[in-house]
């Protein structure tokens, strides 16, 4: 198995996030695709050249959100899907909201290149999560009690957000950030990149502790 991944952008991070819980890394080979070095192989394989790319045999997967989808079905445990249907189609309308919204913000921000207007968008983007405080504390996890898809997909923002000048600041969402933060399958799933961005002040204070 092996995943084309960009060493930057959360779309591949929230994969190697959940390469990371299902215990697959360092097993599984992860080549780092960095712009202007393209692989050609990559080129045959996906034709919309885009990252991240799963290649599981002769399977091909080139979005993120099948990409982790057919992980978790394909490894079963631990599970971060409900099993329940309705509950099922609860998540993945929450993971097209925060994609839509959220991953939405990311791109344009990383496509800017006026210094101004990102700074703005940047603004834009903690704004919108901080909105959503309320649910980040109804659970230990984002509405669920166990770590799910939902966490691999909003941790990969909240770890850029946190670098960012202003970083976080609601309570509710730094406790929850810390926890995510702190386990240690987002830790194996960061890259050099992202390893080098700045941890959030909670998250040093718990590494301190603990």
């Amino acid at each position: 198995m092996t995943l084309f991944s960009a060493p930057d952008e959360p779309w591949s991070h929230r994969a190697r996030i959940v390469l990371a819980e299902k215990e697959l890394l360092p097993g599984i080979e992860i080549i780092d695709v960095l712009p202007g070095r393209f692989p050609e192989d990559l080129y045959d394989l996906n034709p919309y050249h885009s990252v991240p790319t799963l290649v599981d045999r002769d399977l091909v997967l080139y979005d993120s959100r099948v990409i982790i989808e057919y992980l978790d079905e394909r490894f079963p445990h631990p599970p971060l899907m409900p099993v329940d249907p309705v509950a099922r189609a609860q998540v993945r309308l929450a993971l097209y909201r925060i994609e839509r919204d959220w991953y939405g913000l990311m791109t344009r921000i990383e496509r800017e290149e006026d210094l101004k207007a990102q700074v703005k968008l940047r603004k834009d983007l903690r704004d919108t999560v901080h909105q959503a405080e309320q649910l980040f504390g109804l659970k230990p996890f984002f509405l669920s009690d166990e770590f799910s898809l939902m966490d691999a997909t909003i941790a990969p923002v909240l770890w850029r957000l946190q670098s960012w000048e202003g970083g976080l600041v609601a309570p509710a969402v730094l406790r929850y950030a810390a926890a995510v933060f702190s386990r240690p399958s987002f830790r194996d799933s960061l890259s050099e990149v992202e390893a080098g961005m700045s941890p959030p002040p909670a998250t040093r204070r718990q590494g301190h502790h603990g």
